[in-house]
């Protein structure tokens, strides 16, 4: 990390401390900065002092006024990848994005070989060793383990009058047109950087066709006991 200011840097450091000495007095939570703190105690009173200029919209934190207004207003997106066209309205996506570039999946799973670019998806992944099933199809109360597998139920079960865009590549149905174009990029894409299968030495250059072919090793026991001729799949 590099900064052009001290006292950036004087912040960023203390990202790798444990010191949290500024105490919510409200509920005892301990924060790293006194910035962290105002924005915890905002949260707690319904303080919201960061003001749009172009709506009736107010904030807890400038962060996400600054948010707001490039999604909503301003329609920037100053995060650019230096590798492909894509840019983005917050740097975390950015981040995010230049993963499917690197093939970096820095977020293991503790129960398997599965890694994931971003927490969000190694949190769902989780859930397929648990067995839980937080989501709810809010009209005939099934559930599921992931929110994508119950829009597909919403969308094939109770969607007549939803509109329904069909992906051209697999037979996903997704229910906006800003979803297709993020299932279209994340899935569909070329990637200039390869990605291993990690269960053999296949590699590919698209995420489905990875996706697919990790299908084909679903009912492999690759885990092997040395003492005797037990196997399983984890």
């Amino acid at each position: 990390f590099t900064s052009l200011r001290i006292s950036s840097l004087n912040r960023h450091v203390k990202t790798h401390s444990d010191e949290k000495p500024h105490v919510c007095h409200l509920c005892l939570k301990a924060f790293r900065t006194a910035t962290l703190l105002r924005n915890h105690v905002n949260a707690h009173t319904g303080t919201r002092p960061y003001k749009c200029c172009d709506c009736d919209m107010a904030f807890v934190t400038s962060g996400e006024l600054a948010r707001h207004r490039r999604y909503k207003h301003t329609l920037e997106k100053p995060f650019k990848c230096s590798i492909c066209k894509y840019s983005s309205v917050e740097a975390s996506k950015l981040k995010r994005h230049i993963r499917s570039h690197t093939g970096e999946r820095p977020y293991a799973c503790c129960l398997c070989s599965y890694a994931s670019k971003d927490t969000y998806k190694l949190k769902r992944h989780m859930v397929t060793h648990s067995g839980e099933k937080p989501y709810e199809c809010y009209i005939c109360q099934a559930r599921f383990t992931q929110s994508g597998t119950m829009k597909i139920h919403i969308l094939q079960k109770h969607g007549e009058n939803v509109p329904k865009y069909e992906c051209p590549h697999c037979s996903t149905f997704i229910a906006r047109k800003s979803d297709l174009g993020v299932h279209l990029r994340n899935l569909h894409s070329y990637m200039a950087v390869a990605i291993k299968c990690s269960y053999c030495e296949a590699v590919f250059h698209e995420r489905y066709a990875l996706t697919q072919h990790k299908k084909t090793h679903r009912n492999e026991k690759r885990f092997k006991c040395d003492q005797c001729n037990y196997a399983c799949k984890q």
